[in-house]
């Protein structure tokens, strides 16, 4: 009887596991195809910049007076020549804190602009999922193999979400290049 029971929940485990509707998401695509993803890249570059102009501007005020430092040096006497040396040696600690804590406020920056575009995405796509009555919903980008029977809903998240037709990771990356060069040549 018992080994009766158990071959009939075997059998309803399998029947229930193959009527589930399972369907694959691109997440990480939708998320950084997103316009709120655009604008919050656009944000990160401005802040970046102005990071990297302050810094900038740090490093070479620090050169100069090195310089002048290394000039003068000679002619000074031992207090001037100790006060230059610990002027000096503040001047590149700030710089160094300064590296540091920009570059923890750049990251906390990123992660908060990003995060209601991460739950916006998710809301949409458990949306179009509960919307097709799918059971189980995968990233398709962690996953090696998908069945023919497996619902992409991608193009429908994508459309939901207002990522323009056609748009690509390929065509964002080639944005981003051009970006990039075009405030290097700046």
């Amino acid at each position: 009887m018992k080994k009766f029971f158990a071959i009939a929940a075997m059998a309803l485990l399998t029947l229930s596991a193959s009527a589930q509707k399972i369907a694959k998401v691109n997440f990480s695509e939708l998320v950084q195809l997103m316009p709120e993803a655009d604008k919050a890249r656009e944000t990160m570059a401005a802040a970046s910049k102005e990071a990297d102009e302050t810094y900038k501007t740090m490093v070479e005020e620090f050169q100069s007076k090195y310089q002048q430092y290394q000039q003068k040096q000679a002619t000074w006497t031992p207090s001037i020549k100790e006060s230059k040396e610990r002027e000096l040696s503040d001047m590149q600690q700030r710089i160094q804190e300064f590296q540091q804590s920009v570059s923890q406020e750049l990251q906390d920056q990123q992660s908060t602009l990003m995060a209601p575009i991460y739950k916006k995405a998710q809301d949409e796509v458990q949306k179009i999922a509960k919307s097709l009555g799918v059971d189980v919903l995968l990233d398709s980008t962690s996953a090696l193999y998908f069945a023919d029977s497996v619902i992409d809903i991608t193009a429908d998240a994508r459309k939901a979400l207002g990522v323009k037709e056609g748009r690509t990771l390929e065509q964002l990356q080639q944005e981003l290049a051009a970006q990039q060069q075009a405030q290097q040549a700046q």
